[in-house]
């Protein structure tokens, strides 16, 4: 039987849609343990390639007869060799084409809603690590929020939908991923925004983006409005688009709130999280569609693959907005920290313009989950 290359698009399809898919993971079990492709109807089997290479007889017990087995591994050449061998064993069989960092860096836009007078908002979902970036139109006008280093993902749809990037911006400093939206505004003439109070050590020029600040895109003057929101990172900036939606950054999940301690300032940062969470949001609309720069497991996404709930709703479901006590926020906050993001300091200073890692260099600093929230 042949085998045939599956796209990390296809898998993202499978997924999103709840489709069965089972996985022969032949990473190690400790990078399987960290990181894997996840979904309601998708099953695993990890064994890792080194105990595979002799054969693959002793696992054929453990595997589905009558469906196809996708294969993964870390970049795709130990998935084809597996692949391979299960072939000659009659099974019909799958390798992800440029394996877990292919997964790692794939993105789905999908549409959020329309806007006024025209306009549309779009999601792009990067499943694999968690991000989420966002795409503004109006009137041949687009603003982009915290993309990700895939910039030609955001260029082409761009262009597929006859609109000129004008501004891209920046919710905060982040950690866990290296942004795009400086060489985004630099191949497209766009201004880049980004928080000031995140920006001391930056090497680059950026416009400032304060509280209060407002942009608009098009003719139709969509009001992008900034409302400052610290916590995460002490310059971290929500947006309210068009009276319908807020981007809420990394302050606010759907499941979770954000982290306070990827500068080392948990303790200090505790109390702006908290004031951000129980006293700026509490005073916005509770109609207003969250929308956050993150999910953290596949349960956050709707039916149709984006991550947006409505503010009201997150007011009652989420646990990290239902603790009325300080004290006890506090403790949970600075208590229940999941391990810092892969290279986060490395990623950091790339963001801030000081250090200048090639591509290969990139994918190996941001290989791993997304792990901006609090458990």
């Amino acid at each position: 039987m042949t085998i045939r290359a599956m796209q990390a698009q296809e898998a993202a399809e499978k997924a999103i849609n709840k489709e069965q898919l089972f996985i022969l993971d032949v990473r190690n079990e400790s990078d399987f343990a960290d990181w894997k492709i996840e979904g309601e109807n998708i099953m695993h089997l990890n064994v890792p390639y080194f105990d595979l290479i002799d054969g693959v007889e002793e696992i054929l017990e453990q595997l589905p007869e009558n469906e196809e087995i996708l294969v993964v591994c870390a970049k795709e050449g130990s998935s084809v060799m597996v692949a391979e061998m299960l072939s000659e064993q009659g099974r019909n069989v799958a390798y992800l084409q440029g394996g877990m960092k292919a997964w790692s860096e794939h993105l789905v836009p999908l549409k959020v809603g329309d806007l006024k007078d025209g306009g549309e908002l779009y999601q792009f979902v990067r499943i694999g690590k968690g991000c989420l970036s966002y795409m503004a139109i109006s009137d041949g006008e687009a603003a982009l929020f915290d993309a990700t280093r895939m910039t030609a993902v955001y260029t082409e749809f761009a262009s597929s939908k006859n609109v000129t990037i004008k501004h891209v911006f920046d919710t905060h400093l982040h950690a866990d991923h290296i942004s795009g939206g400086r060489v985004i505004a630099e191949q497209t003439g766009a201004k880049y925004w980004l928080p000031p109070k995140d920006a001391g050590d930056v090497l680059f020029e950026y416009e400032a983006l304060v509280g209060g600040a407002q942009v608009k895109i098009g003719s139709t003057s969509i009001d992008i409005e900034a409302l400052y929101s610290p916590g995460h990172t002490i310059g971290s900036t929500s947006f309210i688009i068009d009276d319908q939606y807020l981007l809420t950054g990394d302050i606010l999940f759907i499941d979770s709130i954000g982290r306070p301690d990827l500068s080392g300032l948990a303790e200090d940062w505790v109390g702006d999280l908290r004031e951000t969470l129980y006293a700026r949001y509490r005073e916005l609309s509770e109609e207003l569609i969250v929308l956050p720069a993150h999910f953290m497991v596949m349960d956050e996404l709707n039916e149709d693959g984006t991550a947006a709930r409505k503010l009201g709703e997150l007011f009652k479901e989420n646990h990290g907005l239902n603790i009325s006590d300080e004290e006890s926020f506090r403790t949970m906050v600075t208590q229940n920290l999941p391990p810092q993001p892969n290279a986060y300091v490395e990623i950091r200073q790339t963001n801030m313009g000081r250090m200048t890692p090639n591509e290969e260099q990139q994918r190996e600093m941001e290989i791993g989950p997304n792990r901006c929230a609090v458990r």
